[in-house]
């Protein structure tokens, strides 16, 4: 297969206000079709966001079937796209919630969930105070034009097996909405980790961001060579990438470093 797909990438900077999230969504989704993209992928928790977690995240949550939900698939059915999007999601505990991404295809089917499972108790954090960490099992994967997606969020991305996890169950793109907040070199942990985890999974990897000032932005496309495609910088706006089949059968043969590995992953024990 030579011809190319379209993907696009989304940032900007979710507040507060759930109904003007949506909007956003919806505008920033309407430019991506626009340019040219079936598929476009919104940052983590694009529904709700506030500077410090706390009570008020927890009464946000919905479930699967929420407002949230029900307007990315009308979205979805009115522009024959596909979205991915993060999303506070009501789990029924009285003080904590998941960090859930969804995809939706242009029928409105929601073709896969991903519960974050690295929570970000890091860099004076503590997201597990209030977010349950996703169960581990089979990736939920679903086909787009011949791709085959995967799901991850934000500090995942920091651990590579969950990548590595994502590409032994057939994904060659991985997607990664992400609120990867400013912090000493974050910048360019970010860039480095998602060109990483490309090159050593020679796969695509779109990854969209919160835009500045709480967000470092800086959503891109990155090709199974390393070459980011598109990046947006600091602006709130769309990207769009054209990925190709054969971009991956030619890095792959350059380097089969998939076919060459000796190792697996296993999931450690739930502590």
């Amino acid at each position: 297969m030579t011809s190319a797909s379209t993907v696009a990438v989304a940032q900007f900077a979710p507040g507060a206000d759930r109904a003007e999230n949506i909007a956003r969504v919806t505008e920033l989704a309407e430019r991506a079709v626009e340019r040219g993209a079936s598929f476009v992928v919104f940052p983590e928790y694009s529904a709700y966001f506030t500077p410090m977690m706390g009570d008020d995240w927890v009464a946000a949550a919905e479930p699967l079937d929420g407002p949230f939900v029900q307007a990315l698939t009308s979205l979805a059915q009115r522009l024959r796209i596909h979205v991915a999007a993060g999303m506070l999601e009501s789990s029924g505990e009285e003080k904590r919630f998941s960090n859930t991404l969804i995809a939706i295809a242009p029928t409105g089917a929601l073709v896969a969930t991903y519960r974050k499972q690295h929570l970000y108790d890091a860099f004076g954090q503590r997201e597990s105070d209030w977010v349950i960490p996703g169960s581990i099992g089979a990736p939920e994967t679903f086909a787009w034009e011949g791709f085959t997606v995967g799901l991850q969020t934000c500090y995942d991305i920091r651990f590579p097996e969950v990548s590595r996890w994502l590409v032994d169950a057939g994904a060659n793109l991985i997607v990664v909405p992400a609120e990867w907040v400013r912090g000493p070199l974050k910048e360019y942990h970010w860039r480095t980790l998602l060109t990483a985890r490309a090159i050593e999974n020679t796969v695509f990897i779109a990854a969209a961001d919160h835009a500045p000032p709480i967000g470092v932005g800086n959503s891109m496309v990155v090709d199974p060579m390393g070459v980011e495609l598109v990046t947006i910088g600091e602006r709130t706006d769309v990207a769009v990438a054209h990925i190709e089949h054969a971009r991956l059968d030619e890095v792959r043969a350059i380097n089969p470093a998939l076919e060459l590995r000796r190792y697996a992953v296993h999931p450690r024990e739930e502590r």
